[in-house]
């Protein structure tokens, strides 16, 4: 069995635990049947004693697969290939739990239904804007009522590209959203829930000279880009040589830019240039979202 899962930028500015957008950039794992548990770990994270373990994977793989195979006790090697940037806001936690979900199912011989491993992604992660566009590929809109996501999803164009830019170091998720105040004025949520309405509506309608307006934000993002000031730069320095938007991405710490293919390669060598302590990474965007194979 194969899996596949792309990397993820959510909120995209605004839009806070609602928007999100898939990146080809993929985790893959290789599944076996074994005569006992076994697993190995090639790239992000290969060295961390933490990571190797792969303790979530295995926790709601185990979980999912006794479920979905009435109790079997069956044993696998797992072979994973990480890509996704660990802890730096593009998703390897979602890309962990919606790999593990549809491996529980290839494995117990059934055939995965992305809505429901979607919603079966929210019992472990309780904001969609990530999960969504891991399971779905494309740009996605996405809320929860009850226990299930309701999303839509717009296909990206070949003609964009992320440039991301990867800081040395970590945000922690608790921290970034410790830092966020409990109470804000009518002002800034009319701010930023205009601007979220806003860039849907561009990225639906394909629509991206506006981008740059409707990616600004007074929620979360500048107070969170204050944890490493440099960002600051980041994004002023991408703004200026072509991107058409410059996002935290999730809670950090990465940076997402958004760009047309044609302007994607100046923009990835004045942000290497200028940030030669940083990891700058071009990838086209993904419409596909998971991937499983028998």
């Amino acid at each position: 069995m194969q899996i596949s899962v792309p990397a993820t930028s959510a909120n995209l500015g605004p839009g806070f635990d609602t928007l999100g957008l898939a990146i080809d950039l993929r985790n893959e794992i290789v599944i076996k049947p074994s005569r006992f548990l076994s697993l190995s770990t090639k790239g992000e994270g290969a060295q961390n004693p933490r990571i190797k373990k792969n303790s979530l994977f295995l926790h709601i793989f185990n979980e999912q697969f006794r479920r979905l195979s009435n109790g079997s006790k069956q044993s696998f090697r797992f072979e994973f290939t990480n890509r996704i940037p660990i802890s730096r806001g593009l998703g390897s936690s979602s890309a962990v739990i919606v790999s593990a979900i549809t491996a529980a199912h290839l494995a117990a011989g059934l055939k995965y239904n992305k809505r429901k491993i979607l919603n079966l992604a929210l019992r472990y992660e309780h904001h969609p804007d990530n999960i969504t566009p891991a399971v779905m590929g494309g740009f996605n809109v996405a809320c929860i009522e009850g226990d299930r996501v309701y999303s839509k999803k717009r296909r990206l164009p070949s003609y964009l590209r992320a440039v991301l830019v990867v800081p040395n170091r970590t945000i922690s998720t608790n921290r970034s959203r410790h830092v966020l105040p409990k109470m804000y004025s009518k002002e800034e949520m009319v701010y930023s829930l205009s601007r979220a309405a806003y860039m849907t509506a561009l990225f639906m309608s394909e629509s991206w000279d506006q981008l740059r307006i409707a990616s600004k934000d007074k929620i979360h993002q500048e107070r969170r880009m204050r944890m490493m000031p440099e960002l600051f730069e980041v994004q002023k320095l991408a703004l200026e040589n072509g991107a058409l938007m410059s996002t935290l991405s999730g809670s950090g710490s990465t940076f997402f830019n958004l760009a047309y293919a044609d302007d994607a390669l100046k923009l990835h060598k004045v942000l290497e240039e200028h940030f030669p302590q940083f990891r700058v990474m071009t990838h086209t965007l993904d419409n596909v979202g998971v991937i499983g194979k028998p």
